[in-house]
């Protein structure tokens, strides 16, 4: 089975070491351009995905099902799309920007069905202590 926190996590952790390094780089070259991407990378890929991913270890009910999962696809996919073709944009080569727009809109559904994942996992109504 697959497990959606601790996919996510991982991504999140990959993300920082990506990011952090593309920083680092920008820097010793002091060649900011791609300075979207660095924060986007930050952002999506590590703040958001392990957000994510402790979410689901602090509510591992709201992991299982087609839900979270399609949550986990639609994230990964969009993510990986949207990070090249924004680098390609940046440096004036817009070659993917119509992936670029339907990576956006993947990361917009996957963070709206995060919405009903979240909501549904804390309106559940939890048992009193006898």
């Amino acid at each position: 089975m697959i497990s959606v926190a601790n996919n996510f996590l991982r991504l999140g952790v990959l993300s920082a070491l990506v990011g952090m390094s593309l920083g680092v780089w920008m820097g010793a070259n002091q060649d900011f351009v791609l300075r979207p991407v660095h924060a986007h990378i930050n952002l999506l890929g590590f703040a958001s995905m392990m957000l994510f991913g402790l979410f689901y270890r602090a509510y591992p009910a709201a992991a299982r099902g087609w839900l979270p999962l399609t949550h986990f696809a639609l994230s990964v996919v969009g993510f990986l799309i949207l990070m090249p073709s924004l680098a390609l944009m940046l440096l004036q080569k817009p070659l993917f920007l119509p992936a670029m727009i339907a990576s956006e809109i993947m990361l917009v559904v996957s963070m709206l069905l995060f919405v009903i994942i979240v909501f549904m996992a804390t309106m559940k109504k939890e048992p009193t202590a006898a």
